[in-house]
């Protein structure tokens, strides 16, 4: 699948379905949108209450050829982009059973390694990435640095041919169900002592290398992790593209992640405030439907959009990193995954608001997005972190810290 765009066509405007995509774009939303009802919220709730993984899903997303559409073709992917694989998660979303493991696995992991990886690397891991059988996760933020990269204490350090990694990681997501790691490290540069972000692919059962669950309040079917490495020992093999890169090849997998974020969220919105909508036009209080009346139509109206805007940001982020410029890439990303957030929360407490007592109950699953509509607005990076950067690279506004 090509990620070059066609000539746009106009569609007729409904809840959630584009106007402005090519016809490939909107046929891939339509067949994903298939895909997402016939799992469906009550599936993905199921699995976490039991304390299960999407699996089925998964195969068949994979099966489809989905799960890859980002990947090259030379090895098993769709030959697309962030662009397709946004649609795909963003339309999962919308149909209530969103796949975590999509941000991480082949929109982090596999655009690094399709990007910067070897050819042993590639071989050995865009396959499986493409067709679901195999899955990484990424591991970057550490108890005392938080958001900001720039203070990462895990280090490697060369021992012979090998690598030692040492350190501690945080709110890692799916290390119980992947094949490897991709962990964020820093190497001393020989020549000015100053240490310097690298990554490094760390199998699941690597000596040394614990994970430990976190006890989460947020009950979702990825589970998220603690990291211990201690003293972990690589082969130089480990080490994915040049050990000079630096912050090129990390951000190579932070705005791909921060598009796929805003598609998480956007895709839960429109969940959200579909339920909301078709609960508005039947539940009848008085003479007429509640939707009838503007104290709840106007909200549910600004919801709708705040998504769609929400929705342009990422496309334009998403289009821009398929191109190929990271910078401009890096703040229409940031952007996005800001505004989608935003909206997102807006659009779960204006829904959960509109059904009254019944939008807390199981029976329409609403209430669980409450809190998980605020991991939007959390990671993979903080909405003031966000506001620190547009400030800072965007206004030239001084820092403060």
């Amino acid at each position: 699948m090509s990620s070059t765009p066609g000539t746009p066509t106009l569609g007729t405007p409904t809840l959630g379905t584009p106007t402005l995509e090519t016809e490939e774009h909107q046929a891939l939303r339509a067949a994903v949108a298939a895909l997402g009802r016939k799992y469906g919220r009550e599936y993905l709730a199921r699995i976490a209450r039991e304390g299960g993984h999407p699996d089925e899903l998964w195969a068949d997303a994979a099966k489809l050829g989905y799960l890859g559409v980002n990947l090259p073709e030379e090895y098993g992917g769709g030959g697309g982009g962030i662009a397709e694989l946004s649609i795909v998660l963003e339309e999962l979303g919308a149909a209530g059973c969103p796949l975590l493991m999509m941000v991480v696995s082949p929109a982090i992991c596999g655009t690094v390694i399709a990007r910067f990886g070897t050819e042993e690397q590639k071989r050995a891991w865009l396959p499986g990435l493409a067709d679901g059988t195999r899955t990484m996760a990424f591991g970057i933020t550490e108890p005392d640095a938080g958001s900001n990269s720039h203070r990462i204490t895990t280090t490697a350090r060369r021992d012979g041919d090998d690598w030692l990694l040492t350190g501690r990681k945080v709110f890692i997501s799916g290390v119980d169900i992947a094949d490897a790691t991709l962990i964020v490290g820093r190497t001393e540069d020989a020549r000015t002592g100053s240490l310097k972000p690298c990554l490094f692919i760390v199998p699941r059962e690597t000596p040394g290398f614990a994970h430990t669950p976190i006890d989460m309040e947020l009950q979702a079917a990825e589970k998220q992790f603690e990291l211990v490495l201690d003293d972990v020992r690589l082969p130089s093999s480990a080490l994915v593209g040049d050990e000079d890169a630096g912050l090129l090849q990390l951000f190579a997998g932070l705005n791909p992640e921060r598009v796929m974020t805003a598609a998480f969220a956007i895709g839960m919105g429109r969940y959200a405030l579909a339920r909301a909508v078709d609960y508005a036009k039947t539940r009848q209080v008085w003479k007429a439907p509640i939707g009838a009346h503007q104290a709840i139509a106007h909200p549910l109206a600004a919801a709708h959009i705040d998504l769609e805007l929400a929705r342009l940001m990422m496309q334009k982020a998403a289009r821009l990193y398929d191109a190929g410029d990271d910078m401009a890439a890096g703040e229409a990303a940031n952007m996005a995954k800001y505004a989608a957030g935003e909206a997102c929360v807006r659009a779960v407490d204006q829904s959960v608001h509109t059904l009254g007592g019944n939008g807390l109950t199981r029976e329409y699953g609403l209430a669980a997005l409450i809190v998980a509509s605020r991991v939007a607005r959390i990671a993979p990076v903080s909405r003031e972190m966000i506001l620190n950067y547009i400030s800072h690279q965007t206004l030239g506004l001084p820092k403060s810290y």
